[in-house]
């Protein structure tokens, strides 16, 4: 399969010129008490304020997912583990579904060259990022759990 480009260039990434913010999600109950906060989101800055709910309380994977340093760097704990807890970032999400589609697609042999791979790859999370294509439910929830991040076994991790 070619894959043309439409919203992404070669060399630059897919999330070129479009900005990116970070938001709290928060559900209350009527008492006002908390039920979820979720502080530190970064999402494209077009998004609603429901679009970012959704994908922080719901799609968001809660545990498992190893955390980063603000250079990059992998946090490790005091025995040299990785530091484990959720997705915060948007980026995280695409990277993990359009990641995972593209490698079932070098797996199976649906692209005519590496680069249509990668188009494939930069033009999907564009498009996520943008709003213009999104999955069913299940696509966010388990898809590319363990092509991002190792995972492995029964379904966990979806709970406030």
């Amino acid at each position: 399969m070619r894959v043309a480009r439409r919203f992404t260039k070669e060399g630059q990434s897919p999330y070129a010129g479009i900005q990116f913010d970070q938001r709290v999600s928060e559900i209350k109950n009527p008492d006002g008490s908390t039920v979820f906060r979720q502080e530190g989101i970064s999402v494209p800055s077009g998004w609603s304020a429901v679009a970012t709910d959704i994908l922080a309380q719901k799609y968001f994977r809660k545990s498992g997912v190893p955390q980063y340093a603000a250079d990059g760097k992998p946090l490790l704990d005091r025995d040299g583990r990785p530091v484990l807890g959720g997705e915060r970032d948007a980026r995280q999400v695409f990277h993990r579904l359009a990641g995972c589609w593209m490698h079932w697609g070098e797996k199976y042999g649906y692209f005519d060259t590496p680069s249509d791979a990668r188009a494939f790859y930069d033009e999907l999370c564009y498009m996520l990022a943008a709003q213009i294509s999104a999955p069913n439910s299940p696509q966010w929830f388990n898809t590319g759990l363990h092509y991002a991040y190792g995972l492995t076994g029964p379904a966990q991790g979806h709970h406030y």
